[in-house]
């Protein structure tokens, strides 16, 4: 089974369409407000993840390395050669991969609070937030996600848990998070794995970077491990789901990312 992808515009035909990838346990939904901010004539492609939304069955299940290679076979079979792309949380990881193996066809990376840049990684509200059963426990991992001053809606908790209910859903999100949290500390604390920071450091394309100064997920320090080789973004009073928390800013940076690049 293939990715699902949402499209706006002609993807197919565009010079490099932005591909949009989400973080873990997610979808592509979650790009739906910052694509208000973002222009009609910007083409693109918001994909769900293996094991995710409507690619809950497709091939490429497991972590960045697995999903990153589902991502490329799938744009190469849409005939898309060249993109600019963009990845939240673990999907930052994915687009980070995808930078590294064929920077030739990467117009521009932008980093979304992204995986791998770090051991460092709340892998309990990551586990509370997958294996959630009820309202309650949904919203108690959901709103860790966010900065404190930030509402979750009952009905954005509601969706979720639902996502949470499709067959196999859960089955799927332990086997990305087995992946995820493929390293523990010598007290069993779970780590995630990290990417080689200083390749993507000399990666010739344009390279933007945002996280919120008060994410609880992936700590705002790893930021810190491309300074002065990407542009950075820091957002204040913002948590770890930007997209959601942060649209239009999350919009205006892809906005320049897009514009930076002809074609």
């Amino acid at each position: 089974m293939g990715l699902h992808g949402a499209v706006r515009g002609e993807v197919g035909t565009a010079a490099a369409p932005l591909v949009l990838l989400h973080g873990f346990g997610g979808s592509s939904g979650i790009w739906t407000a910052v694509l208000r901010h973002l222009s009609p004539m910007v083409p693109v492609l918001a994909y769900d993840l293996p094991g995710h939304g409507h690619s809950l069955g497709a091939d490429g299940l497991g972590g960045a390395g697995r999903m990153a290679k589902a991502v490329a076979a799938d744009l190469a079979a849409r005939g898309i050669e060249r993109f600019h792309v963009t990845g939240h949380s673990l999907g930052g990881a994915i687009a980070a991969i995808l930078a590294l193996k064929a920077p030739e066809k990467v117009a521009s990376l932008t980093l979304v609070a992204p995986g791998g840049f770090g051991p460092e990684i709340n892998g309990a509200v990551l586990s509370a937030f997958a294996f959630a059963d009820t309202v309650a426990e949904m919203q108690a991992a959901m709103e860790v996600m966010v900065a404190p001053d930030h509402t979750i809606s009952g009905e954005a908790v509601r969706a979720m848990l639902a996502a949470r209910r499709a067959p196999g859903a859960r089955e799927a999100l332990g086997t990305v998070l087995k992946a995820i949290l493929s390293e523990t500390t010598e007290a069993g604390e779970p780590r995630q794995g990290t990417l080689p920071v200083e390749d993507l450091r000399s990666l010739p394309m344009p390279k933007y970077l945002l996280w919120g100064l008060e994410d609880r997920i992936l700590p705002v320090g790893q930021a810190a491990s491309l300074e002065g080789a990407v542009t950075i973004r820091l957002l204040p009073s913002a948590g770890h789901m930007l997209p959601e928390e942060c649209p239009q800013e999350v919009a205006r940076v892809l906005a320049a990312a897009v514009g930076a690049v002809a074609g």
